[in-house]
């Protein structure tokens, strides 16, 4: 397979999802995000980075309509939530927790949105099936959530929204109470599935070695309330394997995340011009990697 830029070519689509001035204020008073500009284009893989209680998880929330903005507005391809749903415009979230029944077998639980759906149940096992199949879970269709492995269980999880065939997939930090081996070739796994898919995936880890190997683009946010530090483009190209972990091009990257995510706790979001802009992205002059 011949190697490609998902970024670059998914810069030139319509945007899957385009948030505008988005702030979010909870009830007892805590601002957890200032206004929020944010666009992803078809095809991209943006993860969301950040100090702890920045508003990444709220973020996405807000995105997957689980939780109301306080201020601002979001487009979804181009409309409002209603048209979510439709063909071309399925989102699904995916949980830290792999929040599956355990009182029900692997099959039915990764079955269960088509079940709801009332999808016919031939067309339901089929779909499970594959779906099955892409996570490396066929011949565990017949456990118990219990009878898994953590790594496993998360695999369920994302077949079950897989299933679904996602146009947007959204993951808030799916693989963070893993070990980093675990975790490692779940990045993996997830990667693949992408690139073999070409859904769209906004992604939150607290990991900048996770945030670099997965992403085409790497938002940066704040500390609370978040907002919108610095944008990285990840201009590696696909697909990626665990060699790219060991280059020199990915410690840079590392090394530039590091960085901006070392502003941005403890500085905030910056005002005026700072390096790279609130909110700008960082191209690729002089890009890490590259000769000096």
């Amino acid at each position: 397979m011949a190697a490609d830029k998902p970024a670059t070519d998914a810069l030139q689509g319509a945007a899957v999802v385009d948030v505008r001035g988005v702030e979010k204020r909870f009830a007892n008073g805590t601002q957890a995000l200032a206004p929020v500009d944010l666009a992803v284009r078809p095809g991209e893989f943006v993860t969301l980075l950040g100090p702890s209680g920045c508003g990444k998880s709220t973020l996405l929330r807000t995105i997957a309509g689980l939780t109301q903005p306080s201020a601002g507005t979001l487009r979804w391809w181009g409309g409002g939530m209603a048209g979510v749903g439709e063909p071309g415009r399925k989102l699904v979230f995916v949980f830290q927790d792999a929040t599956l029944m355990p009182w029900t077998r692997v099959r039915a639980n990764v079955r269960l949105p088509l079940d709801l759906a009332g999808v016919p149940r031939e067309e339901a096992d089929a779909r499970v099936d594959a779906s099955l199949a892409l996570v490396g879970l066929a011949k565990f269709d017949r456990h118990y959530p219990r009878e898994l492995s953590g790594g496993m269980q998360m695999r369920t999880s994302i077949a079950r929204a897989l299933v679904t065939e996602p146009d947007l997939l959204l993951l808030d930090e799916p693989f963070g109470a893993l070990d980093e081996i675990t975790r490692n070739k779940l990045d993996a796994d997830l990667l693949a599935l992408w690139w073999r898919k070409r859904f769209t995936v906004m992604f939150v880890t607290h990991s900048i070695y996770e945030a670099v190997f997965l992403s085409t683009r790497v938002v940066v946010m704040s500390a609370r309330p978040g907002r919108v530090f610095r944008e990285i483009v990840i201009d590696a190209p696909h697909p990626r394997s665990e060699g790219f972990r060991v280059t020199q091009q990915f410690a840079a990257y590392a090394k530039l995340l590091s960085e901006c995510l070392l502003e941005a706790s403890t500085e905030g979001a910056p005002q005026g011009n700072a390096g790279a802009p609130s909110g700008g992205v960082v191209g690729m002059a002089g890009k890490p990697g590259a000769s000096t």
